[in-house]
């Protein structure tokens, strides 16, 4: 569901910034999509990390989740 909604943000920076090149002006819509885009690889990033570490058993890491521990 992560990637969904991170592949949905990075359709929107392709779109605005398609409309954007033609206007010749950049709006905040194009902004807001690539700050989605980039918080959506980092929060992938951070889930990857945990359920690798939930894997090798290490100390601190998210146990016993729902779907993290598959």
């Amino acid at each position: 569901m992560l990637l969904f909604g991170t592949a949905l943000w990075f359709a929107g920076v392709v779109l605005f910034g398609w409309r954007d090149l033609a206007d010749g002006a950049v709006g905040v819509e194009f902004f807001t999509c690539i700050a989605g885009t980039t918080l959506g690889i980092i929060g992938y990033g951070v889930f990857r990390w945990q359920r690798s570490a939930a894997r090798r058993g290490s100390r601190g890491s998210w146990q016993g989740l729902s779907g993290l521990d598959t």
